[in-house]
């Protein structure tokens, strides 16, 4: 019998293969298959109830179904579907129970197939499937740190503001820096971001910055003009989080604390006059995170978006939208409006 806890055990406390087949009197291809599996699945220490039996049934679940004679399912592969949009685990089992049919073995029942999945998915620490789907958010927010230029005028620093946008199912991410965040800036960095990703997502969910919401109502915030005409522009919509709510975009929120460390950071000792030279430098760096291997799942953040995300994009316009600036003034006597500091005549009706 393997003593799949003792392999595990003494692999944890770094102890070679050559050693653990020796003291367990297993082959040096089982004990590397095991602790292969492991890492894949995220097994990264032992707890009282992972005896034998639930290792084995964990790190090899389809051996399960072969000593019983049922046809065994792609744990992996049903649970990364059940994510995908319109996608139901009755699907699923209907694809299941044809294939298993046309290759001449037993599938599972329905009933069977559900509760072998919900295992599966706990032992994932997940008892249902993600609530975000592929192309479904992309939530938007700065990072509260920030990184400057040199100023060539007077020597002194500019301050760069840092826009951060966010798919939560891939975690994928475009990165930006701006000398303010006026309504200019705060829809350039949208649009370059809708660029960089190749398409928009259904739904947009930023924070509550005064570029973008106008007021932050409970019930229905009132958006900034230029910002809905952008979202109607690119078909999608703005779904702003709640005032002090992180956990309505906990995915930016988490990513702008990843970039902080990881980008400015990094670059806080980074000297230039130019603020195109310092967005290369994020984005050589953002490049290098998005294609950096995650730590408990397999791909990367990359891989997971070109794979699995960038097909449910909207497609873009062929048109770039060209920014526009709302203003609100009031007719003086002469029929006439005034924005910064020039007179427009206005339009008089008369009844």
């Amino acid at each position: 019998m393997i003593q799949y806890r003792k392999i595990l055990e003494l692999h944890f406390n770094n102890v070679s293969q050559r050693t653990i087949s020796t003291s367990v009197g297993s082959s040096r291809n089982t004990i590397s298959d095991i602790t292969k599996r492991a890492k894949k699945l995220g097994l990264e220490r032992l707890t009282d109830n992972m005896n034998n039996h639930w290792l084995e049934e964990f790190l090899f679940p389809e051996k399960q179904a072969i000593e019983k004679g049922f046809f065994p399912p792609d744990w992996e592969k049903i649970h990364k579907e059940l994510q995908k949009k319109n996608v139901a685990l009755k699907l699923l089992h209907m694809e299941y129970d044809q294939h298993a049919r046309d290759s001449g073995k037993i599938p599972y029942a329905y009933r069977t197939f559900a509760e072998n999945y919900g295992k599966y998915a706990k032992k994932y620490k997940a008892t249902m499937p993600i609530r975000r789907k592929p192309g479904e958010v992309l939530e938007i927010d700065l990072a509260g740190s920030t990184l400057s230029i040199n100023d060539r005028s007077n020597g002194g620093k500019l301050t760069v503001y840092v826009f951060v946008a966010t798919f939560p199912y891939s975690q994928y991410s475009y990165v930006e820096g701006f000398l303010d965040m006026k309504s200019a800036n705060w829809l350039t960095g949208h649009i370059h971001a809708f660029e960089y990703f190749g398409g928009t997502p259904e739904s947009l969910v930023p924070d509550n910055l005064k570029t973008g919401v106008t007021k932050p109502l409970r019930g229905e915030p009132i958006l900034n003009e230029a910002y809905r005409e952008l979202a109607d522009y690119y078909q999608t919509v703005i779904v702003p989080g709640r005032v002090r709510s992180p956990k309505d975009k906990a995915s930016v929120e988490g990513t702008v604390g990843f970039i902080s460390r990881q980008i400015i950071a990094a670059l806080r000792h980074y000297q230039c006059f130019d603020l195109r030279d310092l967005n290369q430098q994020i984005w050589k760096k953002l490049n290098e995170l998005n294609q950096e291997a995650f730590q408990k799942r397999p791909g990367s953040r990359k891989e997971t978006f070109d794979e699995e995300e960038k097909s449910y994009l909207h497609p873009l316009r062929q048109t770039r939208f060209k920014l526009s600036e709302w203003r609100t003034a009031k007719v003086q006597p002469n029929y006439h409006i005034q924005i910064e500091r020039m007179y427009y005549e206005s339009v008089k009706y008369f009844v």
